[in-house]
């Protein structure tokens, strides 16, 4: 079940929770974000790999690519076997922004996108079908658990792919992670 919680960006304890498709979708609409379901007609192995997954989701792929100039995509994968996955994990926990808008679409598995915009923190847990753009320089942090099991496409405005420019700031470190989140929502 994808889910919603707005928080007051100083109030980690009092958030408000979405969890109908419509009314994340109108929630994240407000402040610029896109938030879809797809569907693949494919049934794809546990060890497809990049190509075998994007050519699954190429027609939707081409889409957004030919509305939005795309000109990077990939695919990225973390199983809890996974020998990097804790240096993964630190990588996307700290807020950061990029200078282009990123599209996250999840193939299997979920996430936990956090959206530091003005003076909230919007989670959004996402997870296999949904597909959900961060606007350009939208402060953010994204978080896969300890044991992450997701597949993401990944598309880009640009060339380079995956750039940060970090904040500095804490604040990720002052609200709910994916594994306390999950907790939270059962």
């Amino acid at each position: 079940m994808s889910a919603l919680t707005i928080y007051p960006d100083d109030q980690p304890q009092d958030g408000e929770q979405y969890t109908d498709f419509s009314a994340i979708q109108t929630q994240l609409a407000k402040i610029g974000v896109k938030f879809e379901q797809w569907t693949s007609l494919y049934e794809l192995p546990a060890d497809a790999d990049q190509a075998t997954v994007l050519g699954a989701y190429a027609d939707s792929i081409e889409r957004l690519k030919q509305q939005y100039h795309f000109q990077s995509v990939d695919m990225m994968k973390l199983n809890p076997d996974h020998p990097d996955k804790a240096v993964f994990r630190q990588k996307f926990l700290a807020e950061h922004i990029h200078e282009d808008f990123e599209v996250r679409f999840f193939v299997e598995g979920r996430g936990l996108f956090c959206l530091h915009v003005d003076d909230k923190v919007y989670l959004v847990l996402c997870e296999q079908g949904d597909l959900i753009s961060v606007p350009a320089n939208t402060k953010h942090w994204f978080d896969m658990g300890e044991n992450p099991k997701f597949t993401c496409i990944r598309l880009f405005t640009t060339p380079d792919g995956w750039v940060a420019n970090f904040t500095g700031s804490e604040i990720a470190k002052t609200f709910p992670n994916f594994d306390q989140y999950l907790a939270q929502l059962q």
